[in-house]
């Protein structure tokens, strides 16, 4: 069985300025066309299909076109929903969408009830495992403490329960949307971390043929059988790498064997550093100049008019970001920059260190867990209730 597994469509979000609603559609239509070219006989969506709970009308109208053209195909397509989507907006009306080969899975309590679809070695089974915010869904899978690994290996355990009920050969998709040890994070995914801890270790997976991940921006292999997509278009400057689906082949005994398919990309990304003077100067830029621009200056004193006089020679830059050439030790270097890649509770440890000159103990450490998660929980509550 030939499976395209793609993620993380994010439709309606603009990348820093820019729409990217037109450059969305043109991935829907290289989407349908793979499908056809490549023989493709079943497409996995991964979650965050939108970006937000409630998207903006022409993404709605989108994923509408998007949806009616892959029915067209006759080509089955499974998709789950991710931790950016209301799981019950784009769940509604998923009975009827199935009927035309739509298969939405957005309900955490049906992870163990596949879409099961045959080929000429028999049957594969898909079990969507949408978006599981612990603390909505603990009671659901009877876990006693809120964490990714506890939720996500309770749904597991009812995939592994039902795939043993069905015949000998049966072979296993699972969809998932999570965060798993080993992957590589980019500046574009909204954090979901519980307690400190956001990563799952892909062992919890164990026992199915093929994972399709959804969450990371990144196209990459966790291993064989354990792969994110990656989102189809850029969303950060970190995501400078090319845009890809996975084409998976599942073979009649589960083997694998996966090619990654290039996405349109509407303009290339840069990253540029030093001072204005260089930047606007060095002939070795000139390959950037038609690019998406994040320019970092490192002048001492900032420039008059940076961004215009940057836009002179790259028209497309979109971020100006300022780090002058300091040592670690000057006392202006910004605040901003001592925090970078912290965690807000490690910065809030750091706080109470330097008002009462000694760090928090194992139960300040909790309370101050605790705190984040409630506020971390209670937007998530806003996000889907809306």
């Amino acid at each position: 069985m030939r499976v395209l597994h793609t993620s993380d469509w994010h439709l309606g979000r603009a990348f820093h300025r820019v729409n990217m609603l037109g450059a969305q559609a043109d991935f829907i239509g290289h989407l349908v066309a793979t499908v056809r070219e490549r023989e493709v006989d079943v497409v996995v969506v991964s979650g965050d299909v939108y970006d937000r709970a409630v998207p903006p009308l022409a993404a709605v109208e989108l994923f509408d076109d998007a949806l009616h053209r892959l029915a067209d195909l006759g080509v089955p397509t499974v998709m789950i929903s991710g931790n950016h989507d209301s799981a019950r907006r784009l769940g509604v009306g998923a009975g009827l969408i199935g009927r035309a080969g739509i298969h939405l899975r957005t309900a955490p309590a049906a992870c163990g009830e596949p879409v099961v679809l045959a080929d000429d070695h028999g049957d594969v089974a898909f079990y969507g495992l949408p978006y599981l915010e612990p603390a909505l869904v603990k009671d659901e899978f009877g876990v006693a403490r809120a964490g990714h690994e506890a939720v996500i290996g309770a749904a597991m355990d009812r995939v592994r329960a039902d795939l043993a009920t069905r015949a000998r050969g049966t072979r296993s998709v699972v969809l998932a949307h999570a965060f798993v040890t080993g992957g590589e994070a980019s500046d574009s995914e909204r954090d979901i971390t519980v307690g400190g801890v956001a990563a799952v270790p892909s062992g919890v997976f164990d026992g199915v043929d093929y994972v399709a991940l959804g969450h990371l921006h990144g196209s990459q292999a966790i291993s064989e059988r354990v792969r994110y997509s990656g989102s189809p278009l850029p969303y950060s400057f970190s995501e400078s790498a090319h845009k890809t689906m996975w084409l998976i082949d599942l073979g009649a005994a589960g083997e694998i064997h996966a090619e990654r398919i290039d996405c349109p990309v509407p303009r290339p990304l840069a990253r540029v550093r030093g001072r204005l003077d260089v930047l606007l100067a060095d002939p070795d830029l000139a390959r950037h100049e038609e690019s998406w621009i994040e320019a970092t200056l490192t002048d001492p004193v900032r420039p008059d008019d940076p961004m215009a006089r940057l836009c002179e020679r790259f028209p497309h830059t979109l971020s100006l970001v300022f780090d002058p050439e300091r040592s670690p030790e000057d006392p202006d270097v910004s605040y901003a920059q001592r925090l970078k890649g912290r965690s807000d509770q490690e910065i809030a440890e750091d706080f109470v260190t330097h008002v009462r000159g000694a760090g928090p103990d194992v139960r300040e450490r909790a309370v101050l867990e605790a705190a984040f998660d409630t506020v971390r929980t209670e937007d998530t509550l806003r996000e889907v209730a809306r």
